[in-house]
């Protein structure tokens, strides 16, 4: 038995539209997902790109870095701001997740860090400039330093004659004098211009001296000690530091300096003094001062120049001057404790030179060696109405050798430590300073 289905007009209508509806749901959800596989890989192009602009960037500021070190050296302005490149894209907002805040890898991440890297890697040349001469790029610093001196000499005094030019007759003397001295200083630099600078001193000195003198009693065998000391404010300098030549290829920076010096503490002169001892003739054996004095007593003026030449990594300086010092009158220049004389004092002129080397260990880090000598001529006095006569033994060469480190304790702070060793008898035995000057 056989039965007849019929398609009809309506049922065909039907079936088209649910095809149609079938595809017009599928085609969105293609097209949706074709577009969103579009956009990861266009991030991921994006993300690609910016890794390699911020690399490429980061290497931009370390040659402008190293091009800009490089003028400073030639063009004598490691000191100061050297000459500026053109300028480097911005830095991206977003920086790859391998670069650190330090420019990890050698490079720097901003522009500042740039500035700042660069900074540092002139910071141990711009230390050992400020110690040897002046520092033209700080506005103003201000400088605490701390030294101590150590000074021993023996004297030897014979008083009687030679028999048979090999037995001594007479009484025979040992003289030993101890001197410590502890000198605060707070000194003011102030860069007036790119090439001038003023400066000023103020001292306070701390001074304490034992004196032995052997045979007391007029015997050989014994000896006498006392010891005295004096504090209080030192002679104050003013100076000014003027930058004639920049550094340039083989020519070294050259600075001349002049200043004075004012007689703003004790003199030595018309202390009083403590006899400690007299003969039976009242001939005074053993007699020392009440109080140590803290200044010279007379007004110096002083001038020199000095040149500093950067050989990386090593920093070449040295310096010369002369130091004159006034006339000046005092109420007493007798060392007797009995008698008053008073009359004037000529202190002999000072020639000084030094020169040395200082290594940049790194941007915080230098070591510096160096050898200064101070040769200082025969002082003169003249008693009232009297002749100007050469006082016997007041030249003196006093030669030391020092070393000293120079550490970058931050961006504006910085701790020198020296030591001095005496090399001649006038010298001290050794000295021992520590500064730091503040940069404000």
């Amino acid at each position: 038995m056989h039965s007849n289905h019929r398609i009809t007009p309506l049922a065909l209508a039907a079936l088209a539209w649910i095809v149609f509806a079938d595809n017009a749901h599928a085609q969105p959800a293609t097209a949706a997902g074709n577009e969103q596989a579009d956009v990861q890989a266009l991030m991921a192009q994006l993300e690609t790109l910016k890794a390699n602009y911020a690399q490429e960037v980061r290497r931009l500021r370390e040659l402008d870095m190293q091009v800009q070190a490089m003028q400073a050296r030639l063009s004598g302005k490691a000191g100061g701001v050297a000459q500026q490149g053109p300028p480097l894209p911005p830095e991206p907002a977003r920086a790859p997740a391998t670069a650190t805040a330090g420019g990890e890898g050698g490079y720097a991440s901003s522009a500042a860090e740039a500035q700042q890297a660069k900074q540092a890697a002139r910071r141990s040349v711009d230390d050992v400039k400020q110690q040897q001469q002046a520092l033209f790029s700080r506005r103003f610093t201000i400088e605490n330093s701390l030294t101590y001196a150590r000074y021993d000499r023996k004297q030897l005094t014979l008083n009687g004659f030679l028999a048979l030019d090999a037995i001594f007759l007479g009484n025979i003397g040992i003289e030993n004098v101890e001197s410590d001295s502890l000198t605060y200083n707070l000194a003011a630099r102030w860069g007036v211009s790119p090439n001038l600078t003023v400066n000023m001193d103020v001292p306070w000195v701390a001074r304490r001296t034992v004196y032995q003198k052997g045979g007391a009693g007029g015997s050989a065998a014994a000896v006498a000690e006392e010891e005295t000391s004096g504090n209080g404010i030192g002679d104050i300098g003013l100076s000014a530091n003027y930058r004639l030549f920049g550094e340039r290829g083989w020519k070294p920076e050259t600075v001349l300096t002049a200043g004075v010096t004012a007689p703003t503490g004790r003199e030595p002169y018309g202390v009083d003094w403590t006899v400690l001892e007299r003969d039976d003739d009242d001939y005074i054996r053993f007699a020392v001062p009440k109080e140590q004095p803290t200044g010279n007593g007379v007004w110096q003026a002083n001038v020199g120049l000095s040149i500093v030449k950067t050989a990386d990594p090593a920093i070449l300086f040295a310096n010369a001057g002369y130091i004159h010092s006034f006339e000046a009158s005092f109420d007493d220049l007798d060392g007797n404790p009995d008698t008053v004389n008073p009359g004037d004092v000529k202190l002999g002129g000072s020639y000084y030179f030094g020169a040395g080397v200082a290594f940049a260990f790194n941007e915080r880090t230098s070591l510096s060696i160096s050898f200064s000598d101070k040769l200082s001529a025969r002082a003169s006095t003249r008693y009232r109405n009297g002749q100007w006569m050469k006082v016997i033994g007041s030249d003196a060469n006093a030669a030391t050798f020092n070393l000293g480190v120079t550490y970058a304790l931050n961006q504006k702070t910085t701790l020198v430590s020296l030591l001095g060793i005496g090399l001649t008898p006038d010298a001290p035995d050794f000295t021992l300073a520590f500064k730091v000057p503040y940069m404000l």
